[in-house]
């Protein structure tokens, strides 16, 4: 049985779960919570970066990083699900999915900043994230009615699911307000079953 590394508020680990779970996985794949952050974890000796997602393959192999574990995840039927179409048919989509990339990799330096300490939060990264992700979710409430976004399930919307899913966690976020197309694409996805059995505790 394959072994799946994460921490439950990882917004990365999410959405490989949430693959998981489209794909009618979950009797193949172990889910596995990793002590991070924390001086000498034993996860270390697992995985050396202490990042999650981490997949240990059936075969011994290890694989990090969100976007390749559902990919190999989505590949191991045979029968794909969330690849992009091939050639320059690609590109457009692909672009799309940066975008949901770097929204997710904006919320989470914001939240470590917040899970410092308070006097160890440097407030020149509490403001910078804070004003990117203004303008990232500005850019999304013009981009949300995309084809990509509007069609078949992807990752391109599953990343941005779990994006804003984090970004509820961080209370100085507030994106809803002046995003009413955003927040009612977000409310509309959420009610998948993948997205709900994923969800991490309150804080």
């Amino acid at each position: 049985m394959m072994k799946l590394y994460i921490t439950p508020g990882s917004p990365y680990a999410r959405t490989v779960r949430m693959v998981i779970l489209e794909k009618n996985l979950a009797n193949r794949v172990e889910i596995i919570l990793a002590p991070t952050r924390q001086k000498d974890s034993p996860y270390y000796k697992i995985n050396p970066s202490g990042r999650v997602p981490y997949l240990v393959r059936d075969d011994g192999v290890a694989m990090e990083e969100s976007g390749l574990i559902a990919a190999y995840l989505d590949h191991l039927d045979g029968k794909p699900q969330f690849d992009w179409p091939a050639g320059s048919a690609g590109w457009e989509p692909r672009r799309i999915d940066a975008l949901a990339h770097s929204l997710i990799d904006g919320f989470a330096v914001w939240s470590r900043e917040l899970a410092r300490a308070e006097n160890e939060r440097s407030p020149t990264t509490l403001a910078h994230e804070a004003a990117r992700a203004a303008r990232m979710l500005d850019l999304w409430e013009n981009t949300i009615d995309h084809p990509v976004m509007q069609g078949p399930l992807n990752l391109a919307q599953m990343t941005l699911s779990c994006a804003l899913g984090h970004a509820e966690r961080i209370p100085a976020c507030a994106w809803r307000n002046g995003r009413p197309k955003l927040a009612a694409w977000f409310d509309a996805f959420a009610r998948r079953p993948s997205f709900a059995a994923t969800a991490a505790a309150p804080r």
